[in-house]
C-alpha cells in the first residue's frame, strides 16, 4: 500500500509554475528573449565551515568541491553546481531525480554541518536571450555587466521586489530561483517586463 501511495503520489505532483507554461511560453519571443520553468530540479542545502572536517567531505562527496566566495559557483548548469550563499552556507543544484542529498548526509557522517532537501523551497526559472539582461536590469539592482557579473556566477539579489538567486549559467541565460510562494508573482513581473521585446511567441 506505502509503494502504491509513492507511486500516485510522484505522479500528480506540480511543479510552482506547470500552471504558468503556458503564459511564459505566449510571453517568450525567439531569438530575442525566452522564459521557461526548470520543473523539479533537485536542490541541497548544504553548512559546513570552511576547514572542517564536515567542509572537506562533503566537497568531495558533491564532485564539484564547494566554492570559497561570494558570487562563486563551483561546478556547472550542465551536472551539479554549488551556489555560495555565506561563509558557511551553500546550495547544491543537480538535475530532477539526483539522490545528492542522501549522498551527502552519508558523506558528512558524524562531521559537524548540515544538509537539507530544500526541492521544494525554491522554483527555478530560466530566462535567456539577447534581452535577458534587458528584462532583469528593469528591477534587479546588481551590476549585471560580464565584467561586473560573468558566465557561472551567482548571487542573493532582488527582483520584482522579492529576494531571489541570480545565477548566468551562460552567455546569454540566467537562473532565476525566488521562494516556491513567489513563483507566481516573479512570473507574471517577468512577463510583464518581457512584452517590450514581443513579435511572435515561440511555439
Amino acid at each position: 500500500m506505502a509503494s502504491n501511495t509513492l507511486i500516485e503520489s510522484t505522479s500528480v505532483r506540480r511543479s510552482p509554475a506547470e500552471h504558468l507554461a503556458e503564459a511564459m511560453a505566449q510571453g517568450s519571443t525567439a531569438g530575442t528573449v525566452q522564459l521557461r520553468e526548470i520543473a523539479f530540479a533537485t536542490q541541497v542545502g548544504v553548512r559546513a565551515v570552511p576547514g572542517s572536517g564536515g567542509f572537506a567531505a562533503l566537497a568531495e562527496a558533491v564532485g564539484t568541491g564547494l566554492p570559497q566566495q561570494v558570487g562563486e559557483v563551483a561546478g556547472s548548469v550542465e551536472g551539479t553546481a554549488v551556489l555560495w550563499l555565506g561563509p558557511d552556507e551553500f546550495l547544491a543544484i543537480a538535475p530532477e531525480g539526483a539522490e545528492l542529498a542522501a549522498e551527502l548526509v552519508a558523506a558528512l557522517g558524524d562531521e559537524p554541518g548540515q544538509v537539507v532537501d530544500l526541492s521544494a523551497n525554491r522554483s527555478v526559472l530560466e530566462l535567456s536571450g539577447p534581452a535577458a539582461p534587458l528584462v532583469l536590469r528593469k528591477s534587479c539592482p546588481a551590476d549585471l555587466h560580464p565584467r561586473a557579473f560573468g558566465v557561472n556566477r551567482a548571487i542573493t539579489t532582488t527582483l520584482a521586489n522579492i529576494p531571489v538567486l541570480l545565477w548566468r549559467t551562460g552567455e546569454q541565460s540566467w537562473y532565476i530561483l525566488p521562494r516556491a510562494s513567489f513563483t507566481e508573482h516573479t512570473v507574471h513581473w517577468l512577463i510583464d517586463a518581457m512584452s517590450e521585446f514581443a513579435s511572435e511567441p515561440v511555439a
